[in-house]
Parts: structure tokens; sequence; C-alpha cells
């Protein structure tokens, strides 16, 4: 049987289970609602304010809900998780809906209100989903859960902000935030059906302090989930610098409009679809570990090329940067949640979430300091060197695992 006819097999394996494809189905409305409405908003702010720094602010009230992410996932390991998304996916309707009341520049704070309690729903769910993938499928069909799930989550990236945006051109901001709320609805009520068999919370084992940190614990401790995470976290933070980089690629590298970018943007997430359709199958042939750095040596490739000025070369490498990504983050998950207890799932997930999300948000605010003093063709070689030798933690051999159980 080849890796291909494998990979086949097990994701029909892990589609037949009635658990799974509930959970699938929730997982659409929850990428709708996630995806949507996070550009809207931002192009929204910069028409009611007529300025870009609270336009950016609309990033940062998102960005900043990563420091709630190891309470949440704390939350997300001490109860039903069934039960947490179904209220995290309501509760979020009239948190959205409040939008609603926003008419005029005074109100922004209720916007930038909205987004944190957004992206702490974004981590919540993540935290709790990775324990409901682990309770509803055994290892052999977890790669290939996570590759069709990955493959959704960038399919709805691609074209959902597009949707959202084109709707509060023609319609105005009421209708992309009523397909919001309607979208999280539809989640929290496919999620109260799903067919499922949780595992039972982990016993405390200390105080509240040694419960928060414990994810973080765990990945140091458990051999190659350490060394994964700071090999991914390094590169993903290298990737920062690219954020800044984007413009000056288009427009001096390039010599295009900044409207291209619309053009870059599509084909990137076009290559992410095919990386997350593909990504049982890498795994299938190589092994988790392998993948990740598989993955990384595409991404530093794919990087190094943005230093030429040929469009269809800068095209081409847009596409194999797309498809790196999702490959090394389902082979990571997939080895976490294989390599993870149940009751540790939510914390384990939040610690990884907070080490990939945190540095590349302090790279990117570090890098648009540097862009005035250096050339932006060194924040794209930087970039591409540090991933290239971050990747070497993905080759080398550690100790063999041995997770807590």
């Amino acid at each position: 049987m080849t890796a291909t006819t494998g990979a086949r097999r097990r994701t029909l394996a892990a589609w037949r289970r009635r658990g799974y494809r509930q959970l699938t189905g929730a997982w659409m409305f929850t990428n709708l609602a996630d995806s949507v409405l996070f550009l809207m908003v931002a192009v929204w702010v910069k028409e009611l304010s007529d300025s870009d720094v609270a336009a950016a602010l609309v990033f940062a009230a998102f960005g900043l809900a990563a420091v709630s992410a190891p309470f949440l996932g704390q939350l997300a390991d001490r109860v039903s998780r069934k039960r947490l998304l179904v209220i995290a996916n309501a509760a979020m309707v009239p948190v959205v809906l409040a939008l609603l009341a926003v008419d005029s520049v005074d109100l922004l704070w209720l916007v930038y209100a909205v987004l944190f309690l957004y992206g702490c729903a974004g981590y919540l769910t993540a935290a709790a989903q990775s324990g409901v993938i682990r309770d509803l499928l055994p290892d052999d069909e977890l790669a290939a859960g996570n590759g069709l799930l990955s493959t959704i989550d960038q399919a709805f990236r691609l074209g959902a902000p597009l949707v959202g945006t084109a709707l509060y051109v023609l319609v105005g901001p009421v209708a992309v935030i009523l397909v919001t709320a309607v979208a999280f609805l539809a989640a929290a009520v496919l999620l109260s059906r799903l067919d499922i068999v949780e595992s039972d919370p982990a016993p405390r084992s200390g105080g509240y302090r040694r419960e928060i940190v414990a994810g973080v614990a765990h990945l140091s401790r458990t051999s190659p989930l350490g060394r994964l995470t700071v090999t991914i976290a390094i590169a993903f933070a290298a990737t920062g610098l690219l954020n800044v980089a984007v413009f000056p690629i288009m427009e001096q590298g390039l010599g295009v409009a900044p409207a291209m970018l619309g053009v870059f943007v599509a084909v990137q997430g076009g290559g992410a679809v095919v990386g997350g359709a593909i990504s049982a199958v890498v795994i299938s042939r190589v092994g988790e570990r392998a993948a990740v750095g598989l993955g990384l040596v595409v991404l530093a490739l794919g990087t190094a090329a943005l230093l030429t000025s040929s469009i269809p070369l800068v095209i081409a490498a847009m596409l194999f940067i797309g498809a790196s990504v999702p490959v090394l983050i389902v082979a990571y998950v997939t080895l976490r949640q294989r390599l993870t207890p149940p009751g540790l799932q939510g914390r384990v997930g939040a610690a990884s979430n907070l080490a990939f999300n945190l540095p590349q948000t302090v790279a990117t605010l570090g890098g648009a300091a540097l862009l005035g003093l250096i050339d932006y063709r060194w924040l794209i070689a930087v970039t591409a060197a540090v991933v290239l030798v971050s990747s070497i933690g993905a080759w080398v051999r550690g100790r063999a695992p041995r997770p807590e159980l």
C-alpha cells in the first residue's frame, strides 16, 4: 500500500466517524465566523476614523488576546470540552452583535473590546478542539483528520475575508456582523449534537500556578515536542519580518502597485489549501518530525526567492510558502496530540499557540522599527536564513519520546 493510498484510507476512516463529521460541519461555520469579520473591521475602522493608527489597533486588540491563552487552556482541561465549545460559540453571538451599536469614532473602544474577546474565543476553542479531536480519532487517523480540517481552515481564510469585505462594500457592516453572528450560532447548535465520549479531566496536580504552566512543562520534558516547539517558534518569529517587507517587495522589488497584494495573498492561500490536502500523505511517507523539517526548508527557500525581481518567480514562491506552513503545522499538531495525555490537551495546545504567535508579533514590531534604517532585502535574507537554520532542530534526533501518562 502506498503512502497516498494509506492516507486516503485513513481520511475515509476518520470521515466515517459520526462525531468527526459533526465536528467538521461545525468547523466550517466557526471558520466562516473567524474569517469573515476580521479584515472588514479594519477597513470599517479606517473609514470611521480616517486614521491608520486606529485601523492598526484592530490587529493589536486581536493579537493581545494571546496573553489569555494559558488561562483558557487551563479552562479547557477542567470542564467538558463539548459543553465549553457550545458555550463559547453561543456567547460570541451577543458579543459580535454589540458591533451594531458602533456608529462613530466615539465607540471605537467597543470595536477593540469585541476584537479582543473575538481573539480570546479563538484561543479557547482551539484549546478545546485539540482535546475533542484527540477523543474522536485514534492515533493512526489523527494526521488525516487534522489534514482535512487544515484544508478547510485554509480554504476559508482564502475566501471568507474577501466575501466579508465585498459584503461591506456592497451592503455595509451590518450584513457582515449578522453573517458572523449566525455562523457562531450555527456552530453552537451543531456542536451541541456532537457524538463524543469525552476523556475525564486530569486530576489536579498542585496549585493554580502549577496548573497554568503544566502545558509548558509537558512540552519541555517530552521529546521531541519541546525541541520542535522551539524550532517552529524561532522560524515563525523570523517570518514576522515578512509582514513588514510586503509592500517594499511589491513597490521596490517588483515595481507593481500595492493592489497586487490581493493576487499574492490569493496565490499563497491556494498553496495553503494544497498544503493542507497533502499533509497526511507527507506525514505518512516521512513521519511527523521530518515533515516539520521539510516544511521549514520549503518555507526558507520560498522566502529566499522573494529577493528576486521576477514576478513569476515571486508568485511561485508565494505558492510554496503557502503550502509549507500547513504541512509543518499539521505534522506538529498530530505529534503533539499523540504524545499528550487527554487531560493536558488544552494547556499544551494553548502553550504552543502562544509560543508561535507572540514572538511573531514582537518580530513584526521590531521589523517595523528597522525598516526605515536598513534595506528591506536584509529582512527577507535574515528571515530565510533563520528559518533554514531553525529547521536543523527538526532533523536532530533526541531521546525517545516519553510523554506523561
